[in-house]
């Protein structure tokens, strides 16, 4: 059976909390695994992070899973962020490095801080019995040496207790099965469930894949080229690209998917309901 998981993000305005609500409503009787509340970039509003883990907790489902990042914190200061994880029901986090921030070009860690997200997992499974999550690259990380120092590092992380990875968002599906392949070979004991960016607009895509070192194919440009001013027709683009390369995934055996979602439900519903997810049974002819 598919297990699907969704990432959101705080928001930062009141119609921006009304929607990120309105969006888990939607989504919530899809039956989520999780969903993932990121804390921004440069690893900051852990508060506003808190908050939105704590709503969800209290309503039942589905159930929720904190991003932690090593980004401008000491360990102490990780470590009781952590705690407060915990004290607030979380189970699961997504241990991620972070990315640098505002104004500055390369990760500098902090001097009493955690130095890498192997470091950072080795910290947290040492606080709490966390579930652990952590980012995988089909493609090299940005800073990477080469495909099989991402392997390494992948390895370390599974050794000092992740047990899951979830990949960067990748278009190239072969890239993504190659990654499985490498961690099979190598024995390496992480599931990997696959990062699927729901994407509506394609600049905005092109600035986040500049940022993770993904790399565009020429065809995804060219299914959204002259629909700057269809939204409508750039969601149904959306939703197809991202379907269509979830059947292929499947068809290569993987289970588990995780949608990168914006805070916008429609794509997401869409492409779970076309997958069979969240559908009532169908009913047999009298």
């Amino acid at each position: 059976m598919t297990r699907i998981s969704f990432e959101v993000f705080p928001a930062r305005t009141e119609a921006g909390e009304r929607n990120l609500w309105q969006t888990l409503e939607r989504l919530s009787p899809l039956e989520p695994a999780f969903v993932s509340v990121t804390c921004g970039a440069g690893g900051g509003s852990i508060d506003a992070t808190l908050g939105v883990l704590e709503r969800l907790n209290a309503a039942g489902r589905p159930p929720a899973a904190g991003h932690i990042t090593c980004v401008g914190r000491s360990r102490t200061e990780t470590d009781a962020q952590l705690e407060r994880y915990w004290q607030a029901g979380v189970r699961h986090v997504v241990a991620l490095r972070g990315d640098p921030p505002s104004g500055q070009e390369r990760f500098a860690a902090h001097p009493d801080g955690y130095q890498s997200a192997t470091d950072l997992v080795a910290g947290i499974s040492a606080v709490h019995p966390f579930e652990i999550s952590v980012a995988a690259y089909p493609e090299p990380h940005p800073e990477s040496q080469s495909i099989l120092h991402d392997l390494r590092v992948l390895a370390a992380k599974a050794q000092a207790g992740a047990t899951r990875a979830i990949t960067q968002f990748c278009f190239d599906t072969a890239a993504i099965v190659g990654l499985r392949d490498r961690i099979a070979a190598a024995d390496i004991p992480l599931t990997l469930a696959p990062g699927i960016l729901l994407a509506t607009d394609f600049q905005a895509v092109s600035r986040m894949a500049g940022r993770c070192g993904a790399t565009l194919p020429p065809w995804l440009e060219a299914r959204f080229a002259g629909l700057e001013d269809e939204p409508h027709a750039r969601s149904l683009v959306g939703a197809i690209v991202a379907a269509a390369q979830v059947e292929r995934l499947q068809h290569e055996g993987f289970e588990e998917f995780h949608f990168y979602t914006l805070n916008q439900s429609d794509l997401a519903l869409a492409v779970c309901r076309l997958l069979g997810a969240g559908a009532a049974p169908a009913r047999s002819a009298a």
